[in-house]
Order: structure tokens, then C-alpha cells, then sequence
């Protein structure tokens, strides 16, 4: 993507803009992005973290497994970043929380291994059982 990206959370209380995709978007089914949004499937974008910057507010973080940190809006609860200790320099942001999220597909599916028995996409996408493949 050339354009800048912006989004933010529901209540509008934490907004940013991010910088070009390091990788093409995915949709993350595994139990613990299910487990934090309350949703089958999470999709994600992943920017370098010089590359996101917030406008306004600033996410809440939480350590929701070893080396794992979520950050969500503490005011209305919007999942929006995910950063792992193994990946330092770049920060995972939630696709849906973007303002215009047509602009950015997702092209493929991973940790399928834990997706519920009735959640089988049929888009046409590669599926992985675990993370995507180098």
C-alpha cells in the first residue's frame, strides 16, 4: 500500500496512522486472538513499530502470554496491537480497526489448528496450520 493508513478504536478515544505493510495481511484463528476479541478470527496487518504512530490516546498493553503484549483502547475495550518479543521491531495492528479496511485483504488464513470445527473458510485463500510458512 502507497496510501497512509489510519484508524483507531470504537469510541475514537485512540487513533493512529501506520506506515507501509511489512507483509501481506492474514486471518488469525488461533485460540488466544479468539480468546481476545471475542470473535473466530482475527485479521492482521503487521507494520514496522517506527511505523505506527498514534494521533490521539494511546493504547492500553497487556502481557497476555509470555513475550506477548495486547494493547487495547481501555475506554470502550477495541482490540488494536499485538507485539511479540521475538519480533522486536514490528507491531501487528487489527485490521478491523482501520478506517478504511477494504483497502487492505487479508491473503491467507493461519493457525487453522485451532480454529473451531465449524470455522472452515471457503474464500479460496492458502490455510496454514500454524504460522505461515517462510
Amino acid at each position: 500500500m502507497s496510501e497512509q493508513l489510519t484508524g483507531g478504536c470504537l469510541c475514537r478515544a485512540v487513533r493512529y496512522r501506520l506506515g507501509p505493510l511489512l507483509y501481506p495481511a492474514t486471518f488469525c484463528h488461533c485460540e488466544s486472538c479468539r480468546r481476545a476479541a471475542g470473535a473466530h478470527v482475527v485479521a492482521w496487518l503487521t507494520v514496522a513499530a517506527r511505523d505506527f504512530e498514534c494521533t490521539a490516546g494511546a493504547p492500553r498493553d497487556y502481557e497476555s502470554s509470555t513475550g506477548v503484549r495486547r494493547g487495547f483502547c481501555e475506554h470502550c475495550g477495541t482490540p488494536l496491537t499485538y507485539r511479540c518479543s521475538a519480533r522486536p521491531a514490528e507491531v501487528d495492528v487489527t485490521v478491523g480497526s482501520l478506517d478504511a479496511p477494504s483497502g487492505v485483504a487479508p491473503a491467507d488464513h493461519i493457525w487453522m489448528v485451532d480454529a473451531p470445527a465449524w470455522d472452515r473458510p471457503d474464500d479460496g485463500l492458502p490455510s496454514h496450520q500454524g504460522r505461515r510458512p517462510p
